[in-house]
């Protein structure tokens, strides 16, 4: 498969990463990764095609924004504020509340796993100006 943008949300013990398909219509991978995993996984989507890395000018993005230039791969820095927030409504929309978290009210309702690939989907979306699907994706945090 030939990839299109990546989302990073780097932290420094765990980064999220989302990916498009080729043509940025849709999350085709999304995971919460530990840095060095998130950089190796970053040089495999590069090997697929990945043409840029859209990142949140948050915790130690300046140090990634070099480590992409070593690794070739063009990368541009957006705001991230208000995203975690922002990723937790968006996630309740990814996966709807099953079982008594319906019954929560929305601003009560916390996920039930990290949501940093959520927050890098947002990322990729606030570059794009639009929402993205998530077709087929593996999602959740690696092990």
């Amino acid at each position: 498969m030939v990839l299109g943008i990546a989302g990073l949300d780097p932290g420094r013990s765990k980064c999220g990463l989302a990916v498009t398909d080729q043509s940025g219509q849709a999350i085709v991978a999304a995971l919460v990764l530990p840095p060095a995993d998130s950089l190796a996984l970053l040089q495999r989507w590069q090997r697929q095609g990945l043409r840029l890395v859209v990142l949140g000018n948050g915790t130690g993005s300046s140090g990634w924004c070099r480590q992409l230039a070593e690794l070739g791969l063009a990368s541009q820095q957006l705001d991230e504020w208000g995203t975690t927030l922002a990723a937790r409504q968006r996630y309740w929309q990814l996966e709807p509340p099953r079982g008594w978290r319906r019954c929560l009210p929305s601003g009560l309702r916390l996920p039930p796993r990290d949501i940093d690939d959520v927050v890098a989907q947002l990322l990729l979306e606030r570059h794009l100006g639009r929402p993205l699907a998530r077709r087929g994706v593996r999602s959740g945090r690696a092990r």
